[in-house]
C-alpha cells in the first residue's frame, strides 16, 4: 500500500450527493475535507442518482484541495458494492464505510478494493458506530498497516440508538479514550463524531475543544456554518507554534547534541517533546498549505 502523506482532518463535512446545489457549494467551503454522503442523507429511491452525482463531483477536479470522502452505504444493503465500485473507480481520497462490525469486515471491504483501484490510492475509513465494533477495537484497528483502513470516524448517533441510550455524550467518554488509544496504537487518524445542533455554536465549541484534549484529529460536521469553529479549536495555536518551534531549536543546537532531557524556557524537555513539536509544526504547515 502506499504511503498516507500527513493532511489536515479539523472539519470533515458531510454532503448529501443526491443535492447538486450542496455539492456546487462544498467547492467554494474552506472545509479540510468533503464527505460526499450516500447513506443517511439520501432517500432509498435517490441512492443511485446521488452515487451518479459524486462520482461526477469526484472526477470535475473543481475542489481544490479538499479531501475528498464517499461515505457509501452499509454493507448489508443493496447499494453497497456499486457504491464501493464506482468510488473506488472515480478515484475518491477515501470510501468510509458505515456499520462496521469487525476486522472481517474490514478485510471484505478492502479485498473488494483491491479488484477496482489497481493504484491502491483510495483509504479506507470505518464508521465507529456499533457495539461490535467498540468491542472489536483493538483488531480492527490493528489492520491498518497491512489494509487500506486509515482513519476511524466516531458516529455516536447510531451507537446511542444501537445501546437504547440518551443521546448523551457523557455516557461516551470511555468509548472515546478506547478509539483514541486504538487507532493511535496502530498510526491511524481520529475524527470526532457530529455535533447535531447547529443553531449551538457554544457547545460546538465545547465538544470540538474536549475532542482536542482526547486526542481527535478533527471533527466530522452537519452543517457549514460549523467549518470555522473546528477549523480554529483544532488548529494549533499561535502560542503552540512558538513553544514547539523553541523546543525543536534547543535539540538543534550544538550544545544539546546527543542530549536526551534538555531545559526549555525553564521546563524540563525530552525526545518526546520534540517528536510532538516537530508533529505539531508539520500539522501548522499542512494547515498553510491548504489556505494558499
Amino acid at each position: 500500500m502506499t504511503d498516507i502523506k500527513y493532511r489536515p482532518r479539523r472539519s470533515c463535512l458531510y454532503m448529501p450527493a443526491s443535492n447538486k446545489r450542496a455539492l456546487e457549494k462544498a467547492k467554494t467551503l474552506p472545509a479540510d475535507t468533503i464527505i460526499f454522503d450516500l447513506e443517511d442523507a439520501v432517500a432509498p429511491e435517490a441512492k443511485e442518482e446521488a452515487r451518479e452525482n459524486a462520482c461526477a463531483a469526484l472526477q470535475s477536479g473543481d475542489y481544490g484541495n479538499r479531501e475528498l470522502v464517499v461515505r457509501v452505504n452499509a454493507m448489508d444493503t443493496p447499494w453497497f458494492a456499486q457504491d464501493l465500485r464506482q468510488a473506488c473507480l472515480s478515484q475518491a481520497d477515501a470510501v468510509l464505510v458505515p456499520k462496521i462490525l469487525n476486522a472481517d469486515d474490514i478485510i471484505q471491504i478492502t479485498d473488494f478494493m483491491e479488484d477496482h483501484d489497481a493504484s491502491l490510492d483510495t483509504q479506507l475509513w470505518a464508521m465507529i458506530e456499533m457495539p461490535q465494533a467498540i468491542l472489536k477495537l483493538t483488531e480492527i484497528a490493528a489492520l491498518g498497516p497491512q489494509r487500506r483502513l486509515t482513519t476511524f470516524v466516531m458516529g455516536f448517533n447510531d451507537l446511542a440508538k444501537e445501546m437504547r441510550a440518551e443521546h448523551d455524550r457523557a455516557i461516551f467518554g470511555t468509548v472515546m479514550t478506547q478509539t483514541v488509544i486504538a487507532a493511535r496504537a496502530y498510526g491511524l487518524n481520529v475524527i470526532d463524531s457530529v455535533y447535531n445542533d447547529f443553531n449551538d455554536p457554544n457547545g460546538l465549541v465545547a465538544e470540538c475543544i474536549e475532542a482536542k484534549k482526547l486526542g481527535f484529529d478533527g471533527k466530522s460536521l452537519i452543517h457549514p456554518a460549523q467549518i470555522e469553529t473546528a477549523n480554529r479549536v483544532f488548529a494549533p495555536s499561535t502560542d503552540e507554534i512558538a513553544e514547539a518551534e523553541a523546543i525543536i531549536a534547543a535539540f538543534g543546537d550544538s550544545i544539546n547534541a546527543g542530549k536526551g532531557v534538555i531545559v526549555v524556557d525553564g521546563k524540563m524537555t525530552e525526545l518526546l517533546h520534540l517528536r510532538q513539536a516537530k508533529q505539531l509544526v508539520a500539522t501548522a504547515r499542512a494547515i498553510k498549505t491548504l489556505a494558499d
